[in-house]
């Protein structure tokens, strides 16, 4: 996509799993040439899994436009022809076990032995190197090993994992950061380098505030359910036919909060006057609101409170937040045309650059394993013969 501002960056994505394939996605988004080189069908170079079924919704939101390019990187053709891409590539991405990356020849000193302008971006479960540098790392066991676990869920009730990969999506944000950062840094100086993170890296800096509560303080942060940490109140309140998220923390908010739901007891108690009161009774604080909210339906509350400028919503499921009319308004869907599927829905980049509009539609859904091998060889030089006899030694599928 000519227009798109990464346009002109060819990267090969070796990623599996999520966290990798979440970096690339972010520049095959904004237009950069990605091809995604997995082993031969019946063959597993990387000695990792893949996320699930090629056609499945996960596979295809993760490498929608991609093209496929399949070559058994253990060939020692098969390593050749990688070597031939990294000399025209821009970025090489990967998430292999160290020993991984030097047995196939895509350590970063390999390829930049090939290309000194090239860019390798790893990912890993607890870091490239240190006590746990060889352990293999998933986001639930990063979940854990990071605190989140520790600061989700109800009081009481052990720790609980958060609904989605945080981590291997998070991780995969960063470093897709990071990738702009050292593409940046080439612009200037004209030298690549190697880019890495890790899902623990990621997620004990997503932890956030929480965390320099700790760093700074030495306070443990606990759980608190579905109540915001610090700020009083905000969080799940009932209503007259379900439950509501509110914030009315500041005191503007909070008198706001008051005189919209003729709550003139609430507003008058000597306990709840100042915000760190409010806090030092939020146990009370959050029964007395509740009663108040009781009394009106879900979307009256949205109304009457998102109309004094105390932020409000419903709680929806995954369906009716899609449905939603402002979801529907961002237009978050983007169709991709599939061979077998036809147009397939996918969730599009959150990010809005107003001199470059995202397309209306992705340009490939997630290829299958050596979809475009022979059309992506053509585009790079190689000629039908030489693309025929890599086939026939098995170096490419």
């Amino acid at each position: 996509m000519p227009n798109l501002p990464l346009s002109h960056i060819t990267v090969l994505d070796l990623t599996i799993a999520r966290a990798g394939p979440t970096a690339v996605r972010l520049l095959a988004d904004w237009g950069a040439n990605v091809i995604r080189i997995e082993p031969p069908a019946g063959k597993d170079t990387s000695g990792g899994s893949v996320t699930g079924l090629a056609n499945g919704p996960d596979n295809q939101n993760l490498h929608r436009n991609k093209r496929g390019l399949a070559i058994d990187l253990k060939s020692p053709a098969g390593q050749a022809l990688f070597h031939q891409l990294v000399a025209k590539a821009d970025v090489v991405a990967e998430n292999f076990r160290s020993e991984v990356k030097t047995r196939l020849g895509c350590a970063y000193e390999d390829l930049k032995a090939i290309n000194p302008r090239i860019i390798l971006a790893s990912i890993s479960g607890f870091g490239q190197d240190g006590p746990y540098g060889k352990r293999p790392g998933v986001d639930q066991i990063i979940q854990g090993t990071s605190g989140l676990m520790s600061i989700t869920g109800e009081p009481g009730r052990g720790p609980m994992r958060v609904g989605i990969a945080i981590s291997d999506t998070s991780a995969g944000m960063f470093l897709g950061q990071g990738i702009l950062l050292a593409l940046i840094h080439r612009d200037k100086t004209g030298e690549g380098q190697w880019v890495h993170t890790s899902l623990l890296e990621a997620m004990l800096s997503k932890i956030d505030f929480q965390g320099a509560r700790y760093t700074m303080s030495g306070e443990v942060a606990e759980q608190q359910g579905n109540f915001h940490p610090t700020q009083v109140p905000m969080g799940v309140f009932e209503s007259a036919d379900g439950q509501v998220n509110l914030a009315a923390s500041t005191g503007k908010m909070w008198v706001n909060f008051c005189q919209a739901l003729d709550a003139k007891a609430l507003l008058e108690q000597p306990e709840y006057q100042r915000a760190g009161d409010r806090v030092k009774h939020r146990d009370q604080l959050n029964i007395d609101v509740n009663q108040v909210t009781r009394g009106f339906t879900t979307a009256d509350l949205v109304a009457r409170l998102n109309a004094v400028g105390v932020p409000c919503g419903p709680i929806y499921t995954i369906g009716e937040a899609f449905e939603d009319p402002q979801a529907q308004h961002l237009q978050m869907t983007r169709s991709a045309p599939h061979p077998e599927l036809g147009d397939i829905s996918l969730v599009r980049s959150p990010i809005n650059l107003s001199a470059c509009p995202a397309p209306k539609s992705f340009h490939h859904a997630g290829p299958a394993a050596g979809e475009h091998s022979a059309e992506i060889l053509l585009e790079l030089g190689f000629s039908a013969g030489e693309i025929k006899a890599l086939m026939a030694a098995k170096a490419i599928g």
